[in-house]
């Protein structure tokens, strides 16, 4: 996941608004793949991003 938001700084988005961005797309596969839900959260889980609570409105 580290990756992911290396490349996103690396396009101009802040550390907090690359991490913002990969909860929008989890969230996004989740609505539109709700069968997978559990292994969506599993695959991000293991990935880690921050403390979601950090970036919540």
């Amino acid at each position: 996941m580290q990756e992911l938001i290396d490349l996103m700084k690396a396009e101009g988005l802040t550390e907090e608004q690359a991490y913002k961005a990969i909860e929008v797309i989890k969230k996004f596969a989740k609505d539109k793949f709700p069968i997978f839900g559990g292994a969506i959260d599993k695959l991000f889980d293991k990935y880690g991003t921050k403390a979601e609570d950090d970036f919540m409105p």
